[in-house]
Parts: C-alpha cells; structure tokens; sequence
C-alpha cells in the first residue's frame, strides 16, 4: 500500500503554514522594536503644547491675593502701632515734665514781666537740645541754671523759639527758686509747636531776684 500524499492535498496545508510563520514574525518584529537594548527604533514622544498666553484671565488665585492683602495688613499694622508708641512717648515725657514745671513756668513769667531788655542773669543760664528720639519726636530744651553769687537765689527763664525767617513763634518760661552758691538746676522747656518748620531756641531773658 502506497503511503505518497496527493498534491492537491499537501498545497494548501504547506501555504498555511508558510502563512503562520509571516504573521508570527511580525509579531515579533512589532514586540522587539518597543524594548529597551537600543538595537529598535527609538520611541518617539510627542512634545506638549504651551497653553496659550490668552488663556490666563480674570482675578489672581485666592491664595495669592489673601497673601498680598495679609502683607498690606500687616504693614499698616506696623505703621499704626509705631505712630501710637511715638504718641505715648511724646505725652509721656510731656506729663513727666510738666509736673515739675508748670508752677516754676507762671513765676517766672510773673517775675520777668517788668524786665527790661536781656535780665541781669544771661551769664548763668545755658541752653542744650534734646534729641527727638528721647523725647517721643517733641522739641525740648535743658536750660542749665547756675548760681555764680555767693549767696541765695532765684532765677526766672524765658526761652523764645524762632522760626526759620528768624519770627518768634512761642515763647515758653522755666525757673528755680533758692539755689544755693555754686549749685544747678536743670529744668526742661518744651515746644508746643508740631516738628516742622524747625524751630531755634535762643535766650530771650535771664533774671536772678
């Protein structure tokens, strides 16, 4: 018995076949071309887009604008709360003052009165300026007092502050009364005028009675 297979039999099964192993490769080829060992074609990623500029519209985030008005907040916070620690430093010094000088101020206006011209004191009396930042931003002067004599005395200052065309725009009156010979006292006048113009003390009177 004859064991040859027919022709017409054996072509279709060996173009099947043929058919299977074309597919297979590409299937393969397709596979190995996304590896990583270099030997494929490179994969290619598609660049992004830049969104465009019109896009961005309306208000600025929430958060940014909370944040900018929070730092606006804060520095008028500050602001406010060192002109309020200038205030409170100027009344302060103003009271700490005034309590040793309002009564010693009306005797000496009382005292320099009927005074002709300088008073016969002008050699004992100095005048030194306080720096604003002691004084809360006020215009203040020490008026150093000293008894020469050798004997008992009071003394009556008048302080006249001049603006810059040389006007005497305030004039303000210290004393000490029953200075020993040899001692000094150093009373404070203080202006009442606001910081500008700036203003010269200059000595107007000095009398000892």
């Amino acid at each position: 018995m004859s064991s040859r297979v027919s022709p017409s039999r054996s072509g279709p099964r060996q173009a099947a076949a043929l058919l299977a192993t074309i597919v297979c490769g590409c299937v393969l080829v397709a596979c190995d071309s996304g590896g990583g060992d270099g030997s494929g074609s490179a994969s290619v990623t598609p660049r992004p887009t830049p969104p465009a500029a019109s896009d961005f519209t309306g208000s600025p985030p929430s958060a940014v604008a909370s944040a900018a008005s929070s730092i606006i907040g804060s520095a008028k916070s500050r602001a406010s709360s060192a002109a309020a620690s200038v205030s409170a430093r100027a009344s302060e010094f103003a009271a700490s003052v005034s309590a040793d000088t309002v009564r010693a101020a009306a005797t000496a206006q009382k005292e320099l009165k009927d005074v002709k011209g300088s008073g016969n004191a002008t050699a004992d009396v100095g005048m030194t300026g306080l720096p604003t930042a002691e004084t809360g931003g006020l215009r203040a002067v020490v008026v150093t007092i000293t008894n020469n004599t050798d004997a008992k005395a009071s003394y009556a200052v008048q302080v006249d502050f001049k603006n810059p065309d040389g006007k005497v725009v305030e004039t303000r009156y210290i004393g000490k009364e029953d200075l020993a010979p040899g001692q000094r006292a150093q009373p404070i006048v203080v202006s009442r005028q606001p910081p500008q113009p700036p203003l010269t003390p200059v000595l107007a009177k000095a009398q000892r009675y």
